[in-house]
């Protein structure tokens, strides 16, 4: 199991610099709050209190897309968290941003310009490389100590999370320290009754090699949302195309379709499909039909009520359950049934739990579910992907060395 140093090994009173996640929604203009925020509050407040000065590096969108802003609104938010005032200054690392960092006195925060407004940040290269850039060299010298809290961007060889752990002394923070160790779970502990996985979301790439590198591990695969679908045109079943303008199936049909037919056939006795879809009907409603009636010509945006019961009892039939993707559209509370259903089964049960990707794990706020009901609420998406297939994450694997 990985070891690293956390900020239990830090003395009090260091000026530090944390990489945090706080990748958030942008609605016309206006950056979501959302629960990374609460998450990476938590270990700033931690900081604070032992009287760090703290700069903040985090990034925002890719160059290019309309989620690609600035910072300023992060830190107003990092601020009502926090309930003091947050600093921001529009820069990175030049002349603003240094002259900002050495006016930072201990129990002060500061968030830095998004990392990825610089050149050096993005190229996905090694952690050596990354740390001879100017981004690099340039800040390192102003801190103390290194803290990357952002366990959900740690499978990125991006400047700001693996270059400053090559120069400096780096920490974990309580973020990286929480998801690692529970989302590490599924490769390092032995579980005594069946094993329950529940997979979902749009992404057929990412949850694919899931099957295939847990199987020694996993007794029983749940499939919904689009990589259910797909799985279930594998299956011979009338549905995983594109209808009515979607571009969800097609292509990633096109891609995988030997390897969705090879995993159905390999694994096929450990893999459950949905045995029906809701779709909406003609007067907005809900409606739901069996599988092996279905002839597609709509969207369907959830399980079905009777594959929801099924996954259910799965679930309480578990000693471990972890979950990756939602299994239907729970945005709109019309096709949420799925994805709540199965949740409240994981709540309602004393299995060891854990619900990866940030999507997922905001529809249990959102339907009034109780975080402390769950083993672990993982606020990652490909890093909980890449842990739960025995992948190394590059922003973890740097926190070991020394600089």
């Amino acid at each position: 199991m990985t070891t690293f140093q956390t900020i239990d090994d830090l003395e009090s009173g260091q000026r530090v610099l944390v990489r945090i996640d706080i990748n958030a929604p942008v609605e016309d203009g206006v950056v979501q709050d959302n629960r990374r925020f609460e998450r990476h509050a938590d270990t700033i407040a931690e900081l604070l209190e032992a009287d760090h000065a703290v700069a903040i590096l985090a990034h925002q969108g890719r160059p290019g897309r309309d989620t690609f802003v600035s910072l300023e609104q992060h830190a107003d938010i990092l601020g009502d968290h926090l309930e003091q005032d947050v600093g921001f200054v529009a820069d990175t690392f030049g002349e603003d941003a240094l002259a900002a960092v050495s006016a930072l006195e201990g129990g002060e925060a500061l968030v830095l310009e998004n990392a990825r407004m610089c050149d050096e940040e993005l190229p996905e290269e090694d952690p050596d490389v990354k740390a001879k850039t100017a981004f690099v060299q340039t800040l390192a010298p102003e801190f103390d100590a290194y803290i990357n809290d952002a366990y959900s961007a740690a499978h990125r060889s991006h400047a700001s999370l693996v270059g400053f752990p090559q120069v400096m002394n780096a920490y974990a923070g309580r973020v990286m320290e929480a998801e690692y160790t529970a989302n590490s779970a599924i490769q390092e502990r032995e579980f005594d009754g069946p094993v329950t996985m529940v997979l979902g979301g749009t992404k057929a790439e990412d949850l694919i090699p899931v099957i295939e590198q847990v199987d020694d591990t996993v007794d029983r695969f749940c499939l919904g949302g689009i990589v259910g679908e797909l799985f279930l045109r594998a299956d011979g079943h009338d549905v995983g195309y594109d209808v009515d303008g979607t571009d969800f199936f097609d292509q990633q049909w096109e891609d995988h379709q030997e390897t969705l037919e090879r995993v159905l056939s390999e694994y096929g006795d450990r893999l459950h499909l949905a045995s029906d879809l809701a779709y909406e009907g003609t007067e907005g409603e809900r409606a739901e039909e069996p599988v092996v009636a279905i002839e597609k010509e709509t969207s369907y945006l959830d399980i079905g009520s009777d594959t929801a019961e099924e996954y259910a009892d799965l679930v309480a039939d578990s000693d471990a359950v972890f979950v990756k993707g939602a299994l239907g559209v729970f945005e709109d509370d019309r096709f949420a049934d799925g994805t709540v259903t199965v949740l409240s089964a994981i709540a309602d049960t004393d299995c060891f739990s854990v619900i990866g990707g940030g999507d997922t794990s905001r529809s249990i706020s959102m339907y009034g579910l109780e975080e402390a009901d769950f083993g672990h609420v993982s606020v990652a998406g490909g890093a909980y992907v890449r842990a739960l297939t025995g992948e190394g994450l590059v922003g973890v694997d740097v926190l070991e060395q020394d600089p």
